[in-house]
């Protein structure tokens, strides 16, 4: 039986309702019996079966930003989106909060898949994903495991395993910086069960030193002003728990990806701190793949990791492109 969850039902989106697409809340479940929350967004004056896109991201964030504001603009180019909030967070269920999981949040976008696939207005063999940084990573297992996703888009994507057990850049990939991670986790868990509470570990720096590097200026600006902050935001209040993202160590989630036969766009702001994470997915996923026809890594010139977001105010975001990505490979 679903877990009963609490939805708020009016607009608290960041961005403008469209007229052109109808909006409903939705809930549906994963095969752990988790209840997630959902955005469906139904393109207006359709007939027939439509294909459906799937969305989720970035890391930390919840439909009402980025994922939602993907799936509206692609609802208007006439695609049924479905935008949801992972497992343990937002208005999806899931106890404790504010824990992450490679596993079960790959099995979240494949449960957006059950939800799309048995959709009256969906035609089951037209579906396709979205995930936004850490969420493109989590798109490309997905796709490397769930053979009824025909095309997937990647986006400013973040390997959250690689960057939980190497650092930013690989700067700490070393036996001796994991072990001593590990200790500090393994130290906290202990803190945490004893009182009975989980430690967040707080979200987006604010304010914002002086001193913070570019990045994590990038990331206030979305995450704690008008442009972007949203209530249950993680990334925009208390963040993740401490030990929440503690399993993405020792649990790499490309280890297959160059045998997706599927099609795959991964898009990347050219100046995004985080571009080398698409750079070097890409690169895996092709090697030794013999469905190299349907890849494609696009470069954004002058993009920087939250352009990807929203658009960042320069249309950063090649909506038209993803269009012609969906409409030639979910035919």
């Amino acid at each position: 039986m679903m877990e009963k969850l609490k939805l708020t039902q009016e607009w608290d989106k960041i961005f403008q309702k469209s007229d052109k697409v109808d909006h409903s809340k939705v809930t549906f479940h994963n095969r752990y019996g988790i209840t997630l929350a959902g955005d469906l967004y139904v393109p207006k004056n359709t007939s027939g079966k439509l294909a459906a896109i799937a969305v989720c991201g970035p890391f930390g964030a919840v439909k009402e930003q980025a994922s939602g504001f993907y799936a509206q603009t692609m609802a208007e180019h006439g695609f049924l989106t479905l935008a949801f909030d992972p497992s343990f967070t937002g208005e999806s269920g899931g106890e404790p909060r504010y824990m992450a999981s490679p596993d079960i949040n790959t099995e979240d976008f494949q449960a957006a898949v059950d939800f799309l696939c048995l959709h009256e207005k969906t035609d089951p063999e037209k579906i396709g994903i979205i995930g936004i940084c850490g969420w493109g990573g989590m798109a490309l297992n997905a796709a490397a495991l769930d053979t009824r996703i025909k095309a997937t888009v990647s986006s400013t994507m973040y390997d959250m395993t690689r960057v939980n057990a190497k650092g930013y850049f690989d700067a700490e990939d070393s036996a001796d910086v994991r072990y001593a991670k590990k200790q500090a986790l393994n130290a906290h868990r202990l803190t945490d069960y004893s009182s009975g509470n989980y430690t967040l570990a707080g979200g987006v720096v604010d304010p914002l030193p002086d001193d913070a590097p570019f990045f994590v200026k990038d990331y206030h600006d979305y995450y704690k002003t008008k442009r972007g902050y949203h209530a249950r935001s993680l990334n925009s209040n208390g963040g993740w728990n401490v030990i929440g993202c503690m399993s993405f160590m020792n649990q790499p989630i490309l280890q297959y990806s160059n045998e997706i036969r599927s099609a795959v766009l991964i898009v990347h702001g050219e100046k995004a701190h985080s571009c080398y994470f698409s750079r070097d997915a890409y690169a895996k996923m092709i090697n030794g793949n013999p469905c190299v026809d349907n890849k494609e890594l696009l470069i954004i010139p002058d993009a920087v990791h939250t352009d990807l977001y929203d658009g960042g105010k320069k249309n950063a975001i090649p909506f038209d492109k993803l269009d012609t990505f969906f409409t030639e490979n979910l035919k």
